[in-house]
């Protein structure tokens, strides 16, 4: 619930400024990607500037999740690591107390107790 509550004051603010900033920004932009001639209408994009703004946020989120995602790599690399050694090590120890078991059946003995 209040995870929710969090996605709402955080969320909702956001829409409202997105929103008037669409709205204020409604304009017809060009963007000349031909630095040499930029009346070349070949290398030129014509649409409302809000899309201009929205596009270099999606680049940038997704230009930052790629770098983090990379940079993390090692983290992930020794939990995966970690968590098969871990798993090793557990197996081991299930087929040690099965051998314990196995041992105290044939000698007779009683089985320790956990």
């Amino acid at each position: 619930m209040l995870k929710r509550i969090i996605n709402i004051l955080v969320f909702v603010p956001l829409g409202v400024i997105l929103i008037i900033l669409s709205v204020a920004n409604r304009q017809t932009a060009t963007l000349a990607l031909n630095p040499f001639d930029p009346a070349d209408s070949v290398l030129s994009v014509s649409a409302p500037f809000f899309v201009f703004l929205f596009l270099a946020v999606i680049v940038g989120l997704v230009l930052g999740a790629g770098v983090t995602w990379f940079a993390q790599g090692r983290h992930r690399r020794r939990a995966r690591n970690e968590a098969n050694e871990a798993l090793k090590w557990h197996r081991e120890a299930e087929k040690q107390r099965g051998e314990v078991q196995r041992l105290a059946q044939r000698n007779s003995l009683p089985e320790p107790q956990n």
